[in-house]
């Protein structure tokens, strides 16, 4: 296990200025549906690098958060995101489901073997059932303030959901947040208004996962790349499962990333991208 430092994280920024340039030129491929057990899953895929790379969104909005990184990925990676049952444009599910069983059929469809999975905090949780399910299919983990099933929320935590859940305007006490979008952020603030504001069904979908098992201690068993990021603002909840997973995981790599919270990628955009893609390009070329 190694802790990263700010020397290591600064190191990464070396990436910048091309994934600064690559932005400006490309824009979004239309997207598409693919069949999953009872329901449908958007997708929208880009990119014809040797590496593939899946994006997933966390449990507060839809895959819409990854648009001002998207365009860097699609220049040096084969890149697939893509809205979990019941965010932006997938319906609903209709019976429970496993999410695990969701992302296996959607790179089964696209005829993906192995990909490196980039997961940000539920979603890291549906990234880390998969790996454990499926190591042989992940490359590498980006985990970003990830969950982790069989790791028991705080009453800190469960208090802090109490707004959101009794709120009439629950997508403006999401933007309010101080631990999903750090104080003095505040472009990346109204860029997460303008995609809650936008997909409502985020907030009111019906949603039926089935449980997994915990990973914890199935994860000391992962041979995997694994990166873990977490903002330095985020809640202690996240702060607390990426110190576990940095212990049980072996070889992995955390960074704090000062001045953010739960939704670096909206935050630092550009910092964030420089960090993963040095680091995928370290471990898959």
């Amino acid at each position: 296990m190694k802790s990263a430092s700010l020397v290591w994280l600064f190191a990464f920024l070396l990436a910048f200025e091309i994934a600064q340039g690559q932005s400006s030129n490309l824009t979004h491929p239309p997207g598409a549906f693919v069949q999953v057990d009872g329901s449908q899953l958007y997708y929208q895929e880009c990119g014809g690098g040797p590496t593939a790379v899946v994006l997933l969104h966390d449990g507060v909005a839809n895959s819409a958060v990854w648009d001002d990184v998207w365009p860097s990925f699609c220049k040096e990676f084969h890149t697939i995101r893509y809205d979990r049952r019941g965010y932006g444009r997938s319906p609903e599910t209709k019976k429970p489901y496993y999410e695990a069983d969701d992302l296996a059929a959607l790179l089964s469809d696209r005829k993906v073997t192995q990909a490196a999975l980039v997961a940000s905090s539920h979603g890291g949780n549906v990234a880390l059932n998969f790996a454990v399910r499926y190591p042989a299919q992940v490359s590498d983990l980006v985990l970003i303030g990830p969950a982790a099933n069989g790791f028991p929320y705080s009453e800190h935590f469960l208090q802090a959901q109490i707004p959101f859940q009794n709120a009439k305007d629950p997508a403006k006490v999401r933007v309010e947040s101080e631990y999903l979008i750090a104080p003095g952020n505040d472009a990346a603030r109204e860029r997460l208004r303008s995609i809650l504001t936008a997909s409502p069904q985020d907030f009111s979908h019906k949603d039926m996962p089935l449980p997994e098992k915990p990973v914890f201690p199935f994860v000391q068993n992962l041979h995997i790349p694994t990166l873990i990021l977490v903002g330095s603002a985020d809640i202690a909840d996240n702060q607390a499962v990426a110190g576990a997973l940095v212990m049980a995981i072996p070889g992995a790599n955390r960074v704090v990333l000062p001045n953010t919270g739960h939704l670096m990628y909206l935050e630092e955009p550009e910092i964030f991208y420089a960090l993963v893609s040095r680091f995928l390009k370290l471990h898959s070329f």
